[in-house]
């Protein structure tokens, strides 16, 4: 069974930046689609990007243009750039396996790290 190992996460300024990791382990996802969920206090689960076992990638409206993922196959991690990071980023992100290009699907989840964007 893959074991999913978010980091990455930490308290930031408004207009600031964090990069979050998610090494996998027990289980080789090449080929499989791999990316990130959000969860907010008080609201649900919200899909934010997936990249596809060949590299195409798919964002959230509301990140768009802000994050970008990308994938190291050889480290068998999936990475979350997070730029002109807002208050309303703040919530707990998962990286997950088996996501669609429509940011639903999702398969095994990681424990989450903690994003705070607050100055």
């Amino acid at each position: 069974q893959v074991q999913l190992a978010e980091s990455g996460g930490g308290l930031v300024q408004p207009g600031g930046s964090l990069t979050l990791s998610c090494a996998a382990s027990g289980f080789s996802l090449d080929d499989y689609s791999r990316g990130w969920l959000r969860k907010a206090p008080g609201k649900g689960r919200e899909g934010v990007a997936c990249i596809s076992d060949d590299g195409r990638t798919y964002y959230a409206g509301a990140v768009k243009g802000r994050f970008t993922i990308s994938r190291d196959n050889a480290k068998n991690t999936v990475y979350l750039q997070m730029n002109s990071l807002k208050p309303e980023d703040t919530a707990v992100y998962y990286c997950a396996t088996d996501c669609l290009p429509n940011l639903t699907g999702w398969g095994d989840w990681g424990q989450g790290t903690q994003v705070t964007v607050s100055s």
